[in-house]
């Protein structure tokens, strides 16, 4: 992974954007929209952050000097090999945003995969967010232990569960959550024995199980692009290894290994 995927908050703080035209006012409508200022490069004294949109390539690489040298992380247009960082296609479902990138290869494809994206989330995905948000403090309360908390919440999220986020009426159901008997903590040990090395070709069952998983117990042989599809903070084990006995384990096997 050639970048670091982050969510920077500037409400309230400026940014510069060197430019005129179409390209520049577009970057002030994003900086605006997040919050930020828009300010011009005279006050790069004050930013962290700056935009150049320039056509002239010249004008544009003395620019990114100039802020560079300031101490700015820089973003000029149409060329990634002078970026900081890159501009997502973002998919909103205030509070929930949803970025994808290429890392600059190709904008056209991020934004066609945001769009995809559109048809498959719910408007709704944004109040599930709030109202889970409204009751951290409840969710806490209810499960103060930090393992049994997330395994509680994993199952409620999960497809068919009580909080499944792809259905519509979920954000009215985290009161009842809290009140029911929802414990619904993923346990157990789950095994799988794999026959490609293509994380495409995990089946649907499969992906799901990894993604909430404690643990993955895993033959040597099992490639990374299918362990990173768990989660980061899952505990990874090579075989032979023994389930630790709390939590939700996958064990996978390498066919004709």
């Amino acid at each position: 992974m050639h970048s670091l995927p982050l969510f920077h908050r500037i409400g309230g703080a400026r940014v510069v954007v060197v430019g005129e035209g179409d390209m520049a006012a577009a970057k002030a409508r994003l900086v605006e929209r997040a919050g930020g200022i828009p300010c011009p490069e005279t006050e790069a004294h004050h930013a962290k952050l700056a935009f150049v949109a320039l056509e002239d390539e010249k004008a544009a690489e003395a620019a990114w000097l100039r802020l560079k040298r300031g101490g700015l992380l820089v973003n000029v247009a149409d060329r990634p090999d002078l970026c900081d960082f890159t501009l997502p296609s973002v998919l909103d479902r205030d509070p929930v945003l949803v970025a994808v990138s290429t890392g600059g290869a190709s904008a056209g494809l991020a934004k066609h995969l945001r769009l995809r994206l559109e048809r498959l989330l719910p408007q709704s995905l944004g109040a599930l967010a709030a109202a889970l948000g409204t009751a951290r403090e409840a969710i806490r309360t209810r499960y103060p232990d930090g393992d049994t908390r997330r395994r509680a919440i994993d199952a409620a999220l999960q497809e068919g569960g009580t909080l499944d986020v792809l259905a519509p009426g979920s954000s009215a159901k985290v009161e009842g959550w809290l009140e029911g008997d929802a414990e619904g903590d993923a346990t157990g040990v789950i095994e799988f024995t794999l026959t490609s090395d293509d994380p495409e070709d995990l089946t649907l069952r499969q992906a799901r199980a990894l993604g909430v998983a404690d643990t993955v117990i895993h033959d040597p042989a099992i490639p990374e692009p299918i362990l990173i599809r768990a989660r980061a903070d899952a505990v990874r084990m090579g075989l032979p290894a023994d389930p630790p006995g709390d939590g939700l384990t996958v064990i996978l096997h390498r066919a004709g290994v």
